[in-house]
């Protein structure tokens, strides 16, 4: 760090995340890294959000600024929505304009801003901030919380903003699209567009930019693209998105957090309760379930969720989130299983929990978060995927061989008890599962891995200070047009 200082090469980068925490957390750990190799961060969002990000290191204090920028009354939407987690599905319009209102805040920002940024990492919704960027002469990086692989289904981003390419059908999502030039089943279920789809008919709310076109502009309007990914998962998507998007391509690994303190552990009575429960348990005998903090199902669904755990005959531990009341449970569930299973209303500390040396699976929504986060401690997956990107990420998860997907009817999304009993037996100790297992913890080394992480920052830090040291012409240096073949 004193090394950087000392050649002027400390760093003003602007961050400026999408209004959800599946979006703030990413971009705030990214942030720490880039601090602790001595660069300035100015962290934008709204008040409330900048709330529900973690602590700031205090020996990263003096590095990272938390910008505050309430969010302009939008009609409809109510004052205290500032996140995606604060609204129903159908007022997420309503959320994109708020955000979209903030350009004139974010301008001025970037234009009377001491030191003078150099670089700005965006989130896929500013599409309007590539050419503000631009104009005022600072660097641009879009900032994928995707996987490269869904990416690469988007296509280039010519085919993102061209009525040509325009997929208007389920079934137009639900084939591997012509620019993927190798076998793959990247492609959603009929049932998970379907759905997608429905839900988007029934807004009566329109930012007026489809997701497409901020996508778009975002990867067109970009410096270089940075992935929160690792090549060595999938280096094949890495390749191609390099090919369609033409321009620098960074994985930074998946930016792991760090544990929290074990005396701070100790205090919180609630950890104590799940880490007492967990103790009680066998060795990789654990099924974890949390599927989001967004994602809703039907009663009929949670059923049947639910029955499968019961029926699996493993302990379990089932995070429930807001969207999933206990009333929809069936009668008398808690009880019933209470000798073998944890269902748990509050906020779980997903991180400790999948650590902790009696959880041996995961049954997940696929948010690629918490996908990561699994196998960061070498989980195999349970593949539940429910809306957004989701499918997506089951699809890749399961390519390569790490988790096993409960089956669905293709059309409407439905499944039984059975289902679930099934693909949880085989994905824990099944004979024909046990190559999963075994992949599912090799990963522990490739997620788990803090040098190798820290080399995805030293990567990304170097063509940050490049791009600056070729504008202001101070040197001969030039920048490397893909570097993940370093």
């Amino acid at each position: 760090m004193e090394e950087e200082q000392e050649q002027g090469k400390v760093l003003h980068i602007v961050m400026f995340p999408w209004l959800a925490i599946g979006h703030l957390r990413p971009f705030f750990n990214l942030s720490t890294h880039l601090a602790q190799k001595g660069h300035i961060i100015s962290f934008i969002s709204s008040p409330r959000n900048l709330q529900r990000i973690p602590k700031i290191p205090k020996n990263l204090s003096h590095l990272i600024n938390l910008i505050s920028f309430p969010l302009p009354e939008v009609e409809n939407l109510e004052p205290e929505a500032e996140s995606s987690m604060d609204v129903p599905h159908f007022k997420q319009q309503l959320l994109k304009i708020a955000h979209d209102l903030l350009e004139p805040s974010v301008r001025s920002f970037l234009e009377n801003a001491n030191p003078k940024p150099d670089w700005i990492v965006y989130d896929y919704a500013s599409h309007w901030l590539p050419r503000i960027a631009e104009e005022l002469g600072v660097s641009r990086a879009f900032f994928s919380l995707f996987t490269a692989a869904f990416m690469a289904f988007w296509g280039p981003p010519s085919a993102l903003m061209s009525e040509e390419f325009k997929r208007s059908t389920a079934e137009d999502y639900a084939v591997v699209p012509d620019w993927i030039p190798f076998p793959s089943n990247m492609a959603f279920r009929l049932h998970e567009m379907s759905m997608n789809m429905e839900k988007e008919a029934g807004h009566v709310y329109d930012s007026g930019t489809s997701d497409s076109i901020r996508f778009g502009l975002c990867i067109a309007g970009s410096d270089i693209v940075i992935f929160r990914s690792c090549i060595e998962f999938e280096p094949e998507w890495f390749n191609l998105v390099h090919q369609l998007y033409q321009k620098p391509i960074i994985p930074v690994g998946v930016l792991p957090t760090e544990d929290e303190d074990e005396e701070e552990d100790n205090e919180n009575s609630e950890w104590v309760r799940i880490r007492d429960f967990l103790d009680l348990q066998k060795e990789n005998s654990v099924v974890y379930v949390a599927l989001g903090t967004e994602a809703t199902l039907s009663q009929k669904d949670v059923h049947e969720l639910a029955l499968g755990l019961e029926q699996c005959g493993f302990p379990f531990f089932w995070a429930i989130s807001r969207n999933f009341p206990l009333d929809m449970l069936p009668n008398g569930y808690c009880d019933k299983v209470k000798d073998r299973g944890m269902v748990y209303t509050k906020w779980a500390p997903q991180v400790k929990i999948l650590s902790h040396r009696s959880v041996g699976g995961f049954l997940t929504h696929c948010g690629w978060n918490s996908a990561s986060e699994g196998l960061r401690f070498g989980r195999v997956l349970i593949l539940f995927p429910i809306m957004n990107d989701q499918g997506m990420n089951a699809r890749l998860l399961e390519e390569k061989k790490v988790g096993v997907e409960i089956p669905r009817n293709e059309k409407d999304g439905s499944f039984t008890s059975r289902s679930v009993v099934e693909a949880v037996v085989l994905a824990m100790v099944g004979e024909e599962g046990r190559k999963v297992r075994e992949n599912a913890r090799k990963m522990e080394e490739l997620f788990g891995d803090k040098n190798r992480n820290n080399c995805y920052i030293d990567d990304l830090v170097h063509h940050m200070v490049q791009t600056r040291a070729r504008k202001s012409n101070k040197d001969g240096l030039e920048i490397s047009p893909y570097s993940i073949a370093a």
